[in-house]
């Protein structure tokens, strides 16, 4: 993906060593682990483009929000209606997929007129590659919380806009909770005390997606009170924090503890994210430990189900700092090097309209940035009542360097294979310390 490497060390052995672990770990669990309304009011910008001749100009629009696709699908659908001289064709890849091949698809300029980016890592890198065009003296920027959409911004301009404003954070079933006569816990010893509750009456407490997603989801809330400083891992890339101390060690000893425990289903490090929330949206498991962006998804998989988010304190109640873990994601931006930029804002300016933002988040269930959206759906109003709460931005896009972030997250996963917490920990530093040169 075109990410800044150090020269070629001793290192790369080690960190060799660690990818390969990690493929053997998958590799083992074996291939089966499987259980709108739109308004009218064009801007100008749009009007310029709406009638511009019989052969249409087709854009491309690249993401990786396959279950958004009808709804997304619609939504082009009226935009195209409204501007006949334009044609956009959508491509969407898995989430990790597209993490690793968007960059090289935009290089050219062929594909991806309009397309997404994760923040964090993955912005950082089209950033460097100069793949983003400058939105700050856009109109359409103004339909957004301006508290919301700083995750775009980079050296003073507004690149990209994030779209969705997600809780990543567990979901539980409230039912399941209600006849255990389980409170929601406010502090580590009440999470493990409701955990085993539940492993007593045969429920499995968490559903992990430890193959694919799930060390990069729930890493986010069982660090953020360990360590309450948003900018821990920008510390950590700038040599002022390392992963050998305590707050990392302690996170790692604590998903041990949910690990020895079994508190996570069996083979959690083979089970991919599809297979947990089936496990989930079945009744079989208590806890889903990914975000508010599978509650539609959950709830499309069993209608009857009664959803709401928690997020493990994992200090006493009263040292905890947050709350939960929020993120804004999905950020839509322009590719510099699009043959079709006049066409593209267009189709960027028409998804900033509150009125279109309203339809894609009630049809997806997800909370989005844009201003004036009212949220109809169950699954949205539960995560409304998180906008009141004391949530970090989410630390794990804090990163900026790839292969900082394969460390951290590889450290959990040797953790949940086995290794020693303080190990894991240790031997994930020697790969941050030569990424930033110490």
């Amino acid at each position: 993906m075109g990410y800044q490497t150090t020269k070629r060390q001793p290192w790369r052995g080690l960190l060799l060593s660690l990818m390969i672990a990690g493929t053997g770990v998958l590799a083992a669990c074996g291939g089966g682990n499987n259980a709108a309304e739109t308004g009218s009011g064009n801007t100008p910008s749009e009007q310029q483009v709406s009638n511009s001749g019989s052969n249409p100009v087709t854009i491309s629009f690249i993401h990786w929000r396959g279950e958004d696709a009808a709804v997304l699908d619609g939504i082009i659908e009226d935009f195209e209606a409204e501007h006949p001289g334009i044609k956009v064709e959508s491509q969407i890849f898995p989430s990790e997929q597209y993490q690793a091949i968007a960059q090289a698809k935009l290089l050219d300029g062929a594909v991806g007129d309009v397309f997404t980016s994760f923040p964090g890592t993955q912005f950082e890198a089209i950033a460097r590659a100069g793949l983003f065009t400058d939105l700050s003296d856009e109109e359409f920027v103004a339909q957004f919380n301006p508290s919301l959409i700083e995750a775009g911004q980079k050296d003073g301009q507004q690149l990209a806009l994030p779209y969705q404003l997600v809780y990543n954070i567990p979901i539980y079933n409230v039912t399941l909770f209600e006849e255990q006569g389980i409170e929601v816990p406010s502090d580590w010893e009440g999470f493990l005390a409701a955990a085993e509750q539940l492993k007593q009456a045969g429920i499995v407490p968490i559903a992990f997606p430890g193959a694919d997603i799930g060390p990069g989801q729930f890493m986010n809330p069982m660090v953020m009170n360990n360590a309450p400083d948003g900018e821990i891992f920008v510390k950590l890339e700038a040599g002022e924090a390392k992963l050998t101390d305590e707050w990392w060690v302690t996170t790692l000893e604590q998903f041990k503890q949910l690990n020895d425990l079994e508190y996570f289903q069996k083979d959690a490090l083979c089970t991919k994210n599809e297979a947990a929330g089936a496990l989930f949206a079945q009744g079989k498991a208590a806890m889903l430990a990914t975000g508010s962006y599978q509650l539609l998804g959950n709830k499309n998989n069993n209608p009857e189900l009664v959803q709401g988010l928690l997020a493990p304190i994992t200090v006493p109640a009263d040292q905890a700092v947050y709350e939960g873990i929020h993120t804004t994601t999905f950020m839509l931006a322009i590719n510099s090097k699009t043959k079709h930029p006049e066409e593209a804002r267009a189709f960027l300016t028409y998804l900033s309209r509150s009125e279109v933002a309203s339809a894609y988040a009630n049809g997806t269930g997800q909370n989005v940035t844009v201003n004036g959206v009212e949220y109809t759906s169950e699954e949205l109003q539960v995560v409304e009542e998180w906008t009141n709460k004391n949530t970090l931005f989410q630390p794990r896009f804090t990163i900026t360097n790839a292969e900082v972030q394969r460390a951290v997250l590889s450290s959990i996963q040797s953790v949940l294979a086995g290794t020693d917490p303080a190990q894991a920990a240790a031997d994930a530093q020697v790969i941050v310390d030569q990424q930033i040169g110490q």
